[in-house]
């Protein structure tokens, strides 16, 4: 699943670099992401030095550096590994709301040309959970409450080791952000994921499984493996 996915973002880069000067993509953080990335970053052909690179989402109020943080998480497996022109990172510290309007507006520069994402435990894309995903919202860029089962999420992924130690609060990309990328690679691992799957390949398009929405994008690709394929 994770060779299958880098190997078709792997060439949608070379085709795009191929066609253009820049190419500007968003990564998911999240331990599901793991397998395809290291596969990605080992593929051949691809001038990194012509890709802008951002990421989904960030919590609010860890301390600078904690290994926790998204950026963190990213700077090991993907942004320091490669020698991408631009890395823009979400620091909501010390002011959220205006990070916000910064980072809208760093993503509104040009347009998006792919984003490697997954699926939370909870249908979310990004942090956009069921309480506070919005299909229509106004906003490229939000503050939002985390809810208690992606909260969990986060400790039964080992990325914390309390409930009580993840954050209330996040910066996220919302959905119709996420949607107007030109393609979209949904990466999707192991059997916590299979009823979030079931869910949005077969449930009602609703925000109560926000990864829903995916149904309608002809530009997604989803990959799943054997454990959260619901068809399987």
């Amino acid at each position: 699943m994770g060779a299958a996915g880098a190997r078709d973002v792997a060439e949608a880069l070379r085709e795009r670099l191929a066609a253009k000067a820049e190419v500007r993509m968003v990564f998911a953080a999240a331990p599901s992401q793991s397998e395809m990335l290291a596969a990605l970053c080992e593929a051949p052909g691809i001038d990194w030095s012509r890709v802008v690179a951002f990421h989904m989402d960030e919590y609010i109020g860890l301390p600078a550096g904690a290994p926790e943080r998204f950026a963190s998480w990213l700077d090991a497996n993907v942004f320091g590994r490669l020698p991408f022109k631009a890395v823009h990172r979400i620091v909501p510290e010390p002011d959220p709301e205006a990070e916000v309007r910064r980072y809208a507006a760093l993503l509104d520069e040009a347009p998006l040309d792919f984003i490697c994402l997954g699926i939370g435990v909870n249908g979310h894309i990004a942090f956009n959970d069921p309480p506070v995903a919005d299909f229509n919202d106004p906003l490229d860029v939000k503050v939002v409450e985390l809810d208690d089962v992606c909260r969990q999420q986060q400790v039964d992924d080992d990325c914390f080791e309390r409930f009580e130690d993840v954050p209330e609060r996040a910066v996220t990309l919302t959905i119709p952000r996420l949607l107007r990328a030109d393609r979209l690679f949904c990466v999707v691992p192991g059997n916590v994921k299979r009823a979030a799957v079931a869910a949005a390949l077969h449930g009602p398009i609703s925000t109560d499984c926000p990864a829903s929405i995916l149904r309608q994008q002809s530009n997604c690709t989803l990959y799943l493996d054997a454990e959260s394929d619901p068809d399987a």
